[in-house]
Formats: C-alpha cells, structure tokens, sequence
C-alpha cells in the first residue's frame, strides 16, 4: 500500500472570494506539495453576506419570499454556496498546472445523522479521498456539507467548514490541519477591543477549546475536538499575510510545551447580550422543576448557581422574554434582566493555582468594573458584567495577566 503524507486546509469565505484571494490559495498549495505533501482543500462558500454567493444570501433569498424552507430544502438550498465554491477553485486550481478534482462532502465521504441543518458526522469514509490523492490529484471539498446514509443532502451548522476540515485530517490521519482565515492566529484577546492583543505562537487543544466555546471566533469548537480526539495538530493562520500563525497540539502529561503554559491566562474572551435570571423561593427552590421547564421550552442556560434559597444562571438576551413567561407559569419568584456580557479568561495554567479569582477580582474592581457573577472549571473563570463594561473588563483582564507582553508570534 502506498503510503503517502497528507495535509487538509481549509480556507474561510474572504480567502477564496476574489481572484486575487484565489491564487493565494495557490499558492498555499504549491508550498503544501514542494513539501511532499498530497493536498485536500476544504472551501467555504465565496464572501458574507450580501456577496453573491455567501450562504446569507442564499438563505435571506427564501427570508425574502416568507414562510420559510423546511429544513430538508434549507439544507439543498445552504449547500449550493460551498459547491460553487469548491467548483469555482479546483477549476482555479487546473489552470494553474495542477491536478485537481472537487467532491461535495457527501463524495468525500462524510456521512451523517438526519438532524437538517445541525447534522452531526456519524463517521468519514476516507477511501474516495485517498483514491484521488494516490493519483497526485489536489481534492478540493466543499465544507460545511455531508449526506446521510440514504444520500440525501445535510449541512453542518455553523462553522461547519472547519468541522469538515477536522473531520477529514482525522479520517486521513493526516500531518496537519491547517485552518487559513482573516486573522494571523489565536489572539489572547478580540483586538477589536484589546488593540495590544498579541498572536499567541502555540496553544492546547482544551485551552483553544475552551477559547472557542466562550466566543472567540476564530474556529468552531467542534473542529478542535475532532482534532484533539486523534491528537491531528492543526495551525491557524493567515490567507492574507505571511507568518506562522498559532499551532494547536496536546501537552504530553508533565510537560509544558511552551511559555504559555507556564501563564495562568493564556486568553480572554467574551459573549454578548446575556440575560442573568435569579429564583428565589421562601420554601427552597426546586431546581428540578425550573430547569426542567426551560429544557422543555429549549431555553440553554449557564453559569449555573444553586443553593436552596437561590437559583441563579444566564441565557441568551434574545430568550429573555420566553423565560420569563415560563417562570411566571411556574408561579416561581423570578427577575430576568438583560443588558450582560459574559467575560472569561482561560488557560491551564490556573489548574491548582492559587490566586488567580484574587487577581481577576482586584483588576475588575480596580477598573470601576462590577461583577455580578461567576462560574469556574478547572481552565476558565467567567464572570457576568454589565455589557457597556466588557471593553474595560477585557482590557483589565489582557493587562493584568500580563497578555500584553506575550511575545510569541
């Protein structure tokens, strides 16, 4: 059997929007094959929304219309952009000399379950990718795609494309997952609002993970578990500027890989337009019955507190109202009040370190910053803030865990 080495990369709507975005692909490829490597590329659909093909588009074209697609031909409908897409760049690909073929995800062998537009991967059958690329040819996927056993098309929610991309570097065991994006890395902060947030060198699959769940942008957390699960280092990087970008690897146990694992913060991030909802009740509170009620209205809840006088979590703003009325049907004492953002700082490195809450809760308070509430795991302290204060909270945050100086990248 042939064996050969293989690297997936996955390239972001804005990366493969233009010509000129295009031959940068190319040129990622060239460097990939110079290498030694076979070549899979995974393509979002071309641009956001109001770009022509951009999925946006295609969905705000039956939002127009009213009523609304079931979820079967919103599936068809979604899919079309990362077909144009894929089809649109092994075509590019050709004309610059290199064999290319482009396979739907469902070609590619990524089978689902039958959940339109959530759909999960079930498993990858790797064997119509590997025949392409013992032929020398460049197979360009389309991401965000799959099919169920009875081919009927799916697609992965959001941030699909990078699940593709995960999925398919831990069915082809592959050398690396290289994910190209907007941005030069994993940024220890949104330099939206920390403009001295540094690109991190290297980060932990949990720490990345963790980043992810809590509302950086920068990958889908279901594509940093898929990687992790077959230990597939990844790289996120820029389409658009040369540099290494962020590597993405396991710590072996006893080991720290990198300064950044000697930091107790390696990151902090933020999730906008929370609603904190806190039940009271005389006789106790029944925490069966109130979370019971929320699941059955589909209402996720988080940072959970409970004690037996007291009740308290977040949900999304945009469920403020529904809450609301479900408790009030309760007959539970509740307030929900909106206008929240929740603040987290992550990394490993404050797993049995003491002092790190102290610090979080001295910066804040030192920058005028209330904080409502928190909730911890072994990597992540989160806590709930006015959201006029996020801006200040995450720069006092950045500055006081030192993020400001990480110089590695």
């Amino acid at each position: 059997m042939l064996t050969i080495k293989i690297i997936v990369q996955k390239f972001g709507g804005t990366s493969v929007a233009t010509a000129t975005a295009r031959a940068r692909v190319v040129e990622r490829v060239l460097e990939a094959l110079a290498g030694g490597y076979r070549v899979v590329v995974v393509v979002s659909a071309m641009g956001r929304r109001g770009d022509p093909y951009a999925t946006d588009t295609l969905l705000d074209l039956v939002r127009g219309i009213g009523g609304g697609l079931n979820a079967r031909e919103m599936d068809l409908l979604a899919s079309c952009g990362e077909t144009i897409s894929g089809a649109i760049m092994a075509q590019t690909l050709r004309k610059e000399g290199l064999p290319a073929i482009f396979l739907t995800g469902g070609e590619a062998g990524i089978i689902t379950d039958e959940s339109f537009t959530e759909a999960r991967i079930i498993r990858v059958d790797r064997e119509p990718l590997l025949k392409e690329l013992r032929q020398d040819r460049v197979v360009v996927v389309a991401g965000f795609q799959g099919r169920t056993e009875d081919w009927e098309q799916t697609t992965l929610g959001r941030g699909g494309s990078d699940t593709t991309a995960a999925a398919l570097g831990l069915a082809l065991r592959s050398e690396m997952v290289e994910i190209y994006t907007d941005v030069e890395g994993v940024k220890t902060a949104d330099p939206r609002f920390v403009p001295e947030a540094q690109t991190m060198e290297q980060i932990s699959y949990d720490e990345l993970f963790q980043l992810a769940t809590e509302g950086a942008r920068v990958i889908h957390p279901r594509a940093v578990e898929m990687a992790m699960r077959g230990n597939i280092p990844m790289r996120i990087r820029s389409s658009f500027a040369p540099g290494p970008g962020t590597l993405v690897m396991g710590v072996p146990d006893g080991q720290l890989f990198s300064e950044t694992q000697m930091r107790p913060v390696v990151g902090v991030t933020f999730v906008t337009e929370r609603a904190w909802v806190v039940v009271r009740g005389a006789e106790g509170v029944d925490g069966l019955r109130v979370f019971g009620k929320l699941a059955e209205v589909r209402i996720s809840v988080d940072m959970i507190s409970l004690s037996q006088e007291r009740a308290a979590f977040i949900i999304d703003a945009d469920q403020a109202q529904r809450a609301k009325e479900t408790l009030d049907n309760l007959a539970v004492p509740a307030t929900v009040t909106t206008g929240f953002a929740k603040v987290t700082v992550v990394g490993t490195g404050m797993r049995g370190r003491p002092g790190v809450m102290a610090r979080l809760v001295t910066a804040l308070t030192q920058a005028g910053v209330r904080i409502f509430h928190t909730a911890d795991s072994y990597n992540t302290i989160s806590c709930l803030v006015r959201q006029e204060d996020m801006e200040k909270a995450l720069k006092s945050l950045h500055q006081e865990f030192g993020l400001n100086q990480m110089r590695e990248g």
